[in-house]
């Protein structure tokens, strides 16, 4: 059985009487090995979380665990040096005047000369930067010093890592390969991490259980899987999957909307509500009698992403493999796949 290595109960924070709380009542729990991804829009409390974890913000109310000691609660408030936890922000934060092996090694403090060579060594070895310990940070790419970062925050061997947008400053090309990169080290050092991120290919691709948060509240909690196929609300089903949501009106065991009518298995108890389809799930038919009509068609390499007309003149989105090219203008009449259609209750 997997220990916990993160407990957090009822966690509160208020920066000032008359707003919002950045973070309100969250409770989660993190095995040891995993990774946690923390997935949200700007403002919605993920970093403030993180912060909180790692002893730079003290909430009003909750309790924060780690390794089974409390590190923080109504009276007890361990400091973040004390809390054996790694950090690794966006901005690197590397020292200019020093070189990658010291900028590494500066964590270890209180280590042997020998203790620190050894550990210096393991950390570039996991971030696959043997051979640059004697470059500076100027001499590395944006993503080399990333993994700097990362090898300093790994090498005092913490028990929790810390990850607050360590990729949002990177180009595409260097975020899509170091986003594996960072799965694959973390896991190689048998490190638990939270992972904070607004980019939801980026917490579904590195996590292993993903957290939604949205003004302050943690949404839904679950596998990758579990968020995208199940979401718990349709904010969670429109930003994580970017869904298209159409009005629907029960009508006996079907459910009627302007594109047409469909099944929806599970049971509910209102007759309208507002109906999910993700864009993979749609098929397309041309039908020259049909209610939709493509009104852009833009080839993304290993697909089509279409934006469709409705009736009503409301913009649907569809995604197809590239053996489904269907031209601009075309009605089309949409399917759905089976098993896609999630109803949630009107706004």
């Amino acid at each position: 059985m997997q220990k916990v290595i993160l407990r957090l109960q009822d966690a509160t924070k208020q920066f000032s009487e008359n707003t919002t709380p950045a973070v309100k009542n969250v409770s989660l729990t993190l095995q040891t090995g995993n990774i946690l991804g923390l997935l949200g829009p700007s403002g919605c409390g993920k970093t403030t979380l993180l912060r909180i974890i790692g002893g730079f913000e003290r909430p009003q109310t909750g309790i924060v665990e780690i390794d089974g000691q409390i590190v923080g609660d109504r009276t007890t408030w361990i400091p973040p040096e004390k809390r054996d936890i790694g950090i690794v922000f966006q901005d690197y934060a590397l020292f200019p005047h020093l070189t990658v092996t010291e900028n590494v090694a500066f964590g270890l403090k209180g280590y042997g000369k020998q203790q620190i060579q050894k550990r210096v060594a393991q950390a570039l070895t996991l971030v696959r930067l043997e051979g640059f310990e004697k470059r500076y940070p100027y001499e590395l790419s944006g993503g080399q010093q990333q993994r700097v970062a990362l090898a300093r925050a790994l090498a005092p061997q913490p028990k929790l890592m810390l990850l607050d947008e360590p990729l949002s400053n990177l180009d595409i090309q260097v975020r899509l390969q170091l986003r594996e990169e960072i799965r694959d080290i973390l896991k190689a050092a048998g490190t638990s991490a939270i992972f904070v991120t607004h980019d939801q290919e980026e917490a579904l691709a590195v996590s292993d259980i993903v957290g939604v948060m949205r003004q302050g509240h943690l949404e839904q909690i679950g596998t990758p899987e579990e968020i995208y196929t199940h979401p718990a609300s349709r904010f969670v089903a429109e930003f994580v999957t970017q869904a298209n949501f159409l009005p629907a009106r029960r009508q006996g065991n079907l459910w009627e909307t302007e594109i047409g009518c469909f099944a929806v298995k599970a049971s509910h108890s209102h007759e309208i509500g507002e109906m999910m389809i993700r864009q993979e799930d749609f098929i397309l038919k041309p039908a020259t009698d049909a209610p939709v009509v493509i009104r852009t068609r833009r080839f993304l390499g290993r697909e089509y992403r279409y934006c469709l007309q409705t009736p009503s003149g409301k913009e649907l989105h569809a995604r197809t493999m590239i053996n489904t090219a269907i031209p601009e203008g075309t009605r089309v009449q949409l399917s759905i796949a089976d098993d896609a259609v999630r109803i949630f209750p009107s706004k």
